[in-house]
């Protein structure tokens, strides 16, 4: 017999509730900078503002995700 969690993940949940608030932070803050134009001598600003967007959805659902015990 494994001794590895049910889910197949090695960290403890503590762990795993500091790392994805921690993610969470970093798309939502990528986001935001994307979205206020940090980047535009990079990109074009239609897509910094899409791949802004982007980034602030997918850490608001990672955010659902951790609020409700998902992940």
């Amino acid at each position: 017999m494994e001794s590895r969690n049910r889910n197949g993940n090695h960290l403890p949940k503590g762990a795993r509730i500091v790392f994805g608030i921690f993610m969470i932070l970093v798309y939502l803050g990528m986001g935001t900078l994307f979205l206020m134009g940090y980047f535009k001598e990079i990109l074009p600003e239609m897509i910094g503002n899409i791949v802004g967007v982007l980034l602030a959805i997918y850490g608001l659902w990672r955010g659902y995700r951790l609020f409700k015990g998902m992940n």
